[in-house]
């Protein structure tokens, strides 16, 4: 397996600041197609292109990923980083499709659901993003990025639900304090927590 790596964290998923970038898929799937030569090979790929998206060079990873991939189309851990190249370079909307294809191919991997969450938490769609993190949750039930985004989520739930309250009913003095609160509890932190 490969340790779990950091990526940068973009601006606009801040509120969700774990990315699943957890690179450690099943060791099995890094030997798809062929010993440990192709093993050894892949490995280096991978860390070239998670090089290049660490230095910024975004374009570069894509393009790197995308050699890689002609190559070796059905290599889910270079599929699932082309994911984390597009999602860190602002590009949602190409990971999305790569994310939900990798949850069909692979149903017994749980990094591709929690990105799928974080996708969806950007855009606003908490229920979808509570119902990919339930999924990743039910496939490995200790993966905490994905139990400490769905706290993020119920947290998101919770404020709407209250700015709700309160446009309802402008005179309940308990809902300030409490969407207060949690802003500062969602805050985006100096250092994100990646993974």
């Amino acid at each position: 397996m490969l340790p779990p790596i950091s990526f940068p964290t973009n601006p606009a998923l801040t509120w969700c600041r774990r990315l699943g970038a957890a690179l450690a898929l099943l060791a099995a799937l890094t030997t798809l197609g062929g010993g440990a030569l192709a093993a050894t090979m892949s490995t280096a790929e991978y860390t070239e292109v998670t090089r290049l998206l660490h230095a910024g060079q975004g374009a570069e990873a894509l393009a790197r990923a995308d050699r890689y991939l002609a190559a070796n189309p059905r290599d889910p851990q270079m599929q699932f980083i082309k994911a984390v190249v597009l999602s860190e370079t602002g590009h949602p909307d190409q990971a999305e499709p790569i994310l939900l294809k990798l949850t069909r191919d692979y149903p017994e991997l749980a990094e591709p659901y929690n990105n799928l969450a974080v996708l969806y938490a950007a855009r606003g769609e908490l229920g979808l993003a509570r119902e990919a993190l339930d999924n990743a949750l039910r496939i490995n039930p200790k993966y905490a990025t994905a139990r400490e985004n769905l706290g993020d989520v119920y947290a998101r739930l919770a404020r709407q639900a209250w700015q709700q309250a309160r446009e309802a009913d402008k005179t309940n003095d308990r809902l300030a304090p409490k969407i207060e609160a949690i802003d500062k509890l969602l805050a985006p932190a100096d250092k994100p927590a990646g993974r």
